[in-house]
């Protein structure tokens, strides 16, 4: 009797185990294979949340099957109490897994609200945005202009939540003083900066950073990395080019990233210049003479008057041979290429098509012509907008 006992003891122990391996292995599974989630989201951790309340807001989004799973795994690995603050976006299928690593490795926020600095050309601006998990794209949320206006109500007290990215955008063809000056305005930055650096030397570009970066440090990474885009660029450039050095391709990336904002021009641009080069004709672009009377401080804000065209400067190109002696802005990545490797044209000349683009010629009895056409379209806008 006894030993029957102790059999069917064994027995039940034995599938009692049985069960129990099979419980723990499909419980793996559960924890590392792919999840049920179908479109991305955006999981937000709050300083000083909890390993339980972030499983339940993935298990109300549909991110996890099992918020018990998903604590028991986080514990399992030792990371249930390593949670680090921040705004992550979760891919479609991430397993729990992947999820707990995402949200206890650290670094960035990866989707969420991104406070946003932007220098521009004609002005700074300060927005808010939020990333769409869904679309892949930003939101806006609110903007202002750090110049002329105060922020909305209720924009402060979002952008210094914990969790919100800080980023510094530079825009195409912006000069170094325009940066300079943007970067004392963005509040979230930290100490000085030593002098305007020299123009040009500056890449235009989207750069994310903490909250009390020192700015000259952002300022020398500036430096670095249109340092590195020119040398790419110089070392891989067409050959025959009438550069003496790389920042004479720089001065010409300049002037071209002024001339023209439409993507598919700059090669074309970039060889109108090269060509007057070649041939010993002055280069007499607009953009270099009006560096020379604001010395990149701002925008001119008016038409050239004929005295400055007249005028006799360094950036003068209607009256100087070849290039002028400095860039006149930090073109970006895209003009910088132009000018290393122009389109080959027979074009000399260009103007306004009234579309945004140009219209180019080769001689001057038809670039005369596509002048006559432009003044004729400004004419009608003029008219258009006064009979208004």
């Amino acid at each position: 009797m006894w030993r029957n006992i102790v059999s069917n003891f064994l027995t039940l122990l034995i599938v009692i185990l049985v069960a129990l391996g099979g419980l723990v292995a499909w419980a793996k599974r559960q924890y590392t294979e792919p999840g049920p989630l179908a479109q991305p989201m955006c999981l937000r951790v709050a300083p000083g949340a909890s390993i339980r309340g972030v499983s339940g807001d993935l298990v109300d989004h549909g991110a996890v099957t099992s918020a018990y799973i998903f604590r028991t795994g986080a514990q399992y690995e030792e990371k249930a109490g390593k949670l680090k603050f921040g705004s992550y976006l979760i891919e479609p299928n991430s397993s729990m897994q992947q999820i707990v690593d995402q949200i206890t490795a650290g670094g960035p926020s990866t989707c969420g609200t991104e406070l946003v600095f932007r220098i521009g050309v004609g002005g700074n601006e300060v927005l808010l945005r939020e990333l769409d998990p869904k679309t892949g794209n930003y939101e806006k949320v609110a903007e202002y202009n750090p110049e002329t206006e105060k922020p909305p109500e209720g924009f402060e007290t979002k952008a210094e939540a914990a969790d919100v990215r800080a980023r510094v955008t530079v825009v195409d063809g912006v000069t170094s003083w325009q940066i300079v000056q943007g970067l004392k305005e963005a509040n979230f930055l930290a100490g000085a900066i030593d002098g305007v650096p020299a123009e040009g030397t500056l890449a235009p570009d989207s750069y994310e950073v903490k909250r009390g970066a020192d700015r000259q440090a952002l300022v020398d990474l500036m430096k670095d990395r249109q340092a590195k885009i020119l040398a790419d660029a110089w070392a891989g450039r067409a050959e025959g080019l009438p550069y003496e050095s790389p920042e004479q391709a720089l001065i010409m990336a300049s002037i071209v990233e002024k001339e023209t904002g439409v993507p598919n021009e700059r090669a074309q641009v970039a060889s109108v210049f090269i060509n007057r080069l070649e041939k010993g004709m002055k280069l007499q672009t607009d953009p270099t003479v009006i560096y020379g009377v604001t010395e990149g401080k701002g925008i001119l804000g008016r038409g050239l008057r004929q005295s400055e065209l007249r005028k006799a400067t360094p950036y003068n190109t209607y009256v100087i041979d070849g290039l002028p002696p400095t860039p006149i802005a930090n073109p970006g990545k895209a003009a910088i290429e132009a000018a290393m490797h122009p389109d080959s044209t027979p074009y000399l000349f260009f103007v306004a098509d009234g579309s945004g683009g140009h219209a180019f010629a080769t001689t001057i009895d038809e670039h005369n012509k596509n002048v006559a056409k432009w003044r004729e379209i400004e004419k009608q806008r003029q008219d258009s907008a006064s009979g208004n």
